[in-house]
């Protein structure tokens, strides 16, 4: 035993392609000509049975045209059997990958002499969306233990997914790019994950993480990508699924406030109701989805200890309570004109309610005298609405595509903040407003075809966006607002990109070569009356290739290689040049010099299978350049820090990462993984100019890091399954610091009624109520530490109907 563990951790170093989501179903399909006289063979007998054992698996018969097509294959070793009357039987052996879902035999020839032709190698590739090699697919219909929440508390039970003060770190990295139906969506951000934490995964058929992304997805996101498909039903006739779930949160105080502040949320409720419509007749199909997500959440609970040089100590508190509402809606038609012709128009809404009531206490080190009070409220209302047209045409040759889409979506964002500053010797009353429209158009069009020995994916994208933002300040009495600071600015971006991407599969081989060139011009114009920022911008021509070669040992052991190249732009937000006041003495400014960062990707693994079970492992390295980070620094008497983006320099993350799944009994299967990683920033120096010119240096950081996943599932009866989730998150860096371990444990129960027409589930997430976040940071002429006793343990329950 020891030797075999031995033997299967030297292949470690190995990446593995599409655990989780490779193509079950595959179409195969050829043409059938005389060998002669080059003319089609219509009504020809066509056969496919298995290699091993010569048993009939399926067979067709050519059309009009010499077409045949034999559909719902799985992969293995085949043999076609072909039969005309007035030609020999040919027998032709092929085998049937992974990688795609329509493969092309190209021509076959009948003759009156048996000819021994080369050997059929048939590729493999995912659908439209699932086509990469290392997707990683999950349903949330099977993640038991966080139904009902939201996508972000879905995300955070996933194999190599990581959850961080409401971000998404894939293997230790939250440079993530998050994706809707594969596109780039105001919901979750352009080129961010913004959103994820109100997102109902209710709304939600499953989620795709994709570490190496291929040439056809967009450049940006170098730890990957998150892909999140909505539901949608393509049924004969009316259906659908209507749904309702509740819980409550902040079950008990896990610390208590300071003093002279208001209470602190508990008992918090969650209420979740869906439904979704699909009435499919002849040429159309009609669907409608609706989800609304109603919460109150103790979203923020921090503790400070905050050290100045000076001598300074002071202690704090930040608390928010927020009430949330979050409403979705999406409606359209699939229009299939014929056989070869498809239509879909869809329309998008979301609205995102948000209020935040807070505060915020200062107090010496005794906590004997209070130095202030920060009390707030921000009232934040975002609204989605997003059209989209998208065209298909399937050629007479099954697998070959041509996609047209186009889609547009405006963004706006509409906060107001109020607050008062209490002092011992004066009260301030002070507001600001902000108001942001995204406007975003794109074009995209794809072109796939099935070749002999593999697929070729190419096609173009082109995105306009333009985002104006107004900020106004209200100063009260003696207001610490930069009202020198406010104004207009307008950022605007053009990225046209081409791609090309070819797959290659053999009984032993399989190769994906690709490369994206991107083109972007990014100008940020300012109000020319601001105190510190002028207008700037960037552009760049640039290729980003992706290479993954494998190599099959047998059927159960494979090795493979990938290497790729991508890039994480400035968001919107990370540049906007106004100061935004949550925090009574943090104030967080963008930076329009910021500039991009590229990263470059290494990938190693090793993939064994075996009966009701798997063994996963990658050694992975990234090095970015131009690493964007936030920064911290104190510049001034009064104790103000300021958090301002900056490009870092150099930065690694190397690692190595494990995932068993093995069915252990009928009633018990689990699913273990194991990531161990290494992060380091070095050291660097860069210039800020807010509030006044100031250069801000850090030495280097590294820290060895990981995290424990174990999800236990347990199928009790056909109708009764249950979920018990572990997760440990190691310390580890942040900028400038440190954040320290974190342990949830999760349980879900779900259960089928109605014979299979209704389920009903009940969970908890952090039911030991242990993840909390603490973090210590070392800046220049100040060093705090923090916990924050935010909301973490929710009891649900929910009930689902389908019809």
């Amino acid at each position: 035993m020891i030797k075999y563990f031995t033997l299967t951790m030297l292949f470690i170093p190995l990446s593995v392609s599409n655990i989780y989501s490779q193509v079950s179903s595959i179409a195969i399909s050829g043409i059938i000509k005389d060998a002669a006289e080059d003319k089609v063979l219509p009504y020809v007998n066509v056969v496919l049975m298995n290699a091993k054992d010569s048993s009939f698996v399926s067979g067709s018969v050519s059309n009009d045209q010499g077409r045949f097509t034999i559909a719902n294959i799985s992969s293995s070793n085949y043999y076609l059997e072909i039969s005309f009357v007035g030609y020999l039987t040919l027998r032709k052996e092929v085998f049937v990958g992974s990688l795609s879902d329509y493969l092309d035999l190209g021509t076959i020839e009948l003759a009156e002499n048996m000819q021994v032709l080369d050997e059929v190698i048939i590729t493999a590739k995912q659908d439209e969306i699932n086509n990469k090699l290392d997707v990683r697919t999950y349903s949330t219909q099977d993640n038991i233990s966080q139904s009902g929440g939201s996508v972000l508390q879905s995300l955070q039970n996933l194999p190599g997914v990581s959850i961080d003060n409401g971000k998404v770190l894939l293997r230790g990295n939250e440079k993530v790019s998050a994706l809707i139906d594969g596109k780039q969506t105001a919901l979750t951000g352009f080129g961010s994950q913004s959103g994820l934490d109100n997102l109902p995964a209710s709304a939600i058929e499953r989620i795709e993480i994709i570490n190496n992304p291929s040439s056809k997805f967009d450049a940006n996101g170098n730890a990957g990508i998150i892909n999140i498909i909505l539901k949608k039903n393509k049924k004969e006739g009316f259906n659908g699924k209507v749904g309702l779930s509740g819980g409550l949160g902040a079950l008990w105080l896990k610390k208590e406030n300071l003093p002279s502040i208001r209470p602190q949320y508990q008992y918090t409720p969650k209420i979740n109701p869906s439904l979704s419509l699909n009435y499919r007749k002849g040429k159309q199909n009609l669907f409608i989805q609706v989800n609304n997500l109603y919460t109150h959440t103790l979203n923020k609970n921090e503790f400070i200890t905050r050290k100045y040089d000076n001598g300074d100590i002071t202690k704090q508190q930040l608390k928010r309570n927020r009430n949330t509402n979050f409403f979705t809606s999406k409606a359209g038609v699939d229009w299939n004109f014929n056989e070869k012709n498809t239509l879909t128009v869809s329309g998008l809404f979301g609205s995102e309610k948000i209020i935040d009531r807070g505060d915020q206490p200062f107090f010496n080190e005794d906590l004997t005298s209070r130095r202030r009070l920060w009390q707030f409220l921000e009232d934040e209302l975002k609204t989605t609405v997003m059209a989209t047209a998208s065209f298909q045409h399937k050629f007479s040759q099954p697998g070959r595509f041509l996609n047209i889409g186009l889609n547009y979506t405006f963004h706006r964002e509409d906060e107001k903040y109020f607050f008062n500053n209490i002092l011992q010797d004066y009260t301030g009353k002070d507001a600001f407003k902000l108001l942001s429209d995204e406007h975003v158009a794109d074009l995209n069009v794809d072109y796939s075809k099935p070749l002999r020995y593999g697929k070729l994916e190419t096609g173009l994208k082109l995105r306009r966006r333009n985002i104006p933002t107004n900020m106004q300040f209200f100063p009260g009495l003696n207001s610490p607002l930069d009202t020198n600071a406010g104004g207009w600015a307008t950022y605007s971006e053009i990225i046209p990109a081409v791609y090309g991407n070819y797959l290659f599969e053999n009984k032993k081989f399989e190769a994906e070569v690709g490369v994206r060139l991107e083109y972007v011009d990014l100008q940020y114009d300012v109000n020319p009356d601001h105190n510190t920022y002028k207008s700037d911008g960037y552009n760049y021509i640039q290729p980003f290739p992706n290479i993954r070669l494998g190599y099959k040992l047998n059927d159960q052991n494979k090795l493979s290689v990938s290497f790729n190249r991508r890039v994480d732009r400035p968001n919107e937000v990370d540049i906007r040049i106004f100061p935004k006041y949550d925090d009574a003495e943090i104030i967080k400014v963008g930076n329009p010099a910021l500039r991009p960062q590229f990263t470059t990707a290494l990938e190693l693994g090793y993939k064994r299978n075996w009966r009701n079970g798997y063994l996963y492992s990658a050694l992975y390295h990234r090095t970015g350049k131009g690493t964007i980070t936030r920064i911290l620094s104190s510049v001034s008497d009064d104790n103000m820090i300021y958090a301002i983006f900056q490009n870092a320099g150099k930065s690694l993350n190397s690692g190595i990462e494990i995932i068993m799944g093995q069915d252990m009994t009928k009633m018990y299967s689990m699913n273990l993984n194991i990531n161990v990683y290494y992060n380091q920033i070095n050291a660097f120096s860069v210039k800020n100019l807010y509030p006044v010119p100031n250069t801000f240096s850090a030495v280097q950081q590294k820290v060895y890091s990981g995290n424990i996943k174990l999800n236990n599932q347990f199928h009790f009866t056909k109708k009764l399954d249950a979920q018990i989730s572990l997760v440990y998150l190691a310390p580890d860096i942040i900028p400038q610091g440190k954040i320290g371990s974190r342990f949830s444990l999760d349980v879900g129960i779900k259960k089928s009624v109605q014979n299979g027409k209704g389920e009903f589930f009940i969970n908890g997430t952090d039911l030991l109520n242990t993840m909390r976040i603490k973090k210590e940071i070392i800046a220049e002429n100040f060093n705090y530490k923090s916990a924050d006793y935010y909301e973490t343990q929710v009891i649900r329950i929910g009930y689902l109907y389908k019809f």
